[in-house]
């Protein structure tokens, strides 16, 4: 059966979600780049080194973080063993080894780790205050610097032209859910955010086609049920975009596209400041691909807003009551 028009331009993009690599390293029998690269390199390494690696491979949550000095006072040794050793395992700069270390981190990151990982730095809770403020303000930077723009512009594209729109975020990520869907539906298109059972979940997969969109929002380890929709989605021949924070979470290899957004945060919470701006582009781009209809739309909405009384007004009486 023939697919929607578009929907390959979903199916056949450089960040597909069938992606095995990361900074150019091919993951391999289950291993992340990190440990595939650590595996292949021990040879080369002398004792010491293998245990300073081994150490940060099991503990990314305290290290991942850190740049090339940090890490050295870390495992107290100089920066240029650091160096070294980056290189040894087939890195020529530090922020390839960080970029692998994040990822390699997000497969195995938990609520718990994240607070332990930030309860365990040296700051005062003012310091931790601004630190959280500088991670979302790099996940930001980050986003801005590697966007694809052509990807979310398609993206946008597609959407106008789906029958429906169903966008899959659980537990926090229903934030997420519920703002891009309730943003599409400003726009008049049919876009629906489910909450509830897995089986109110499952039922509302089962009804998409070739014509409808799935968006699945979820990161880290990423939570079955999203998962398990994308999956149903893409079985019924079903068009599927996840948002995710790495090209190795089962979300990204399960979805056709995906864009990464980094959630890195001290918070035990994570941070949606990166996710939150993808979800703009994506509104933008809707808006934009379909102006007229969207000017209608949301023209329409004011009209019926300033109709029904639905922003607060402060009455005369109360202006009065003040003075």
């Amino acid at each position: 059966m023939r697919r929607l028009e578009g929907a390959d331009d979903l199916r056949n993009g450089s960040q597909g979600g069938k992606a095995k690599r990361d900074g150019g390293t091919t993951r391999l029998g289950g291993l992340t780049p990190l440990e595939t690269r650590f595996a292949k390199a021990q040879p080369r390494l002398n004792a010491s080194r293998q245990k300073m690696v081994r150490a940060i491979l099991e503990n990314p949550d305290d290290t991942f973080f850190l740049s090339s000095r940090e890490l050295a006072k870390r495992y107290d040794v100089d920066a240029a063993t650091i160096v070294r050793t980056i290189q040894a395992l087939g890195y020529r700069k530090y922020a390839e080894f960080a970029a692998d270390l994040r990822s390699h981190f997000v497969t195995r990151i938990t609520p718990y780790t994240i607070l332990r990982a930030a309860s365990q730095e040296k700051r005062t809770l003012a310091d931790r205050l601004h630190h959280s403020m500088e991670m979302d303000a790099r996940n930001l930077q980050h986003l801005q610097s590697s966007l694809d723009s052509e990807q979310i512009i398609s993206l946008g594209r597609h959407i106008n032209r789906a029958r429906r729109i169903l966008v899959i975020g659980i537990d926090l990520a229903a934030t997420l859910s519920w703002h891009l869907a309730y943003g599409l539906m400003s726009l008049g298109l049919a876009a629906e955010a489910p909450v509830g059972s897995t089986g109110n979940v499952q039922r509302r997969v089962r009804t998409l086609t070739q014509k409808d969109l799935l968006v699945a929002i979820s990161f880290g380890q990423c939570l079955r049920e999203t998962v398990e929709a994308a999956i149903h989605a893409r079985e019924q021949g079903v068009p599927t975009f996840g948002i995710t924070d790495s090209t190795l979470t089962p979300i990204a290899r399960v979805c056709d596209r995906c864009c990464i957004a980094s959630i890195a945060s001290p918070s035990f919470g994570g941070s949606y400041v990166a996710p939150m701006a993808v979800l703009g582009t994506i509104l933008v781009a809707c808006a934009h691909t379909q102006t007229s209809r969207s000017l209608e739309m949301l023209k329409r909405s004011e009209d019926e807003d300033r109709s029904d009384r639905r922003w607060y007004r402060t009455t005369t009486a109360e202006l009065g009551s003040k003075e």
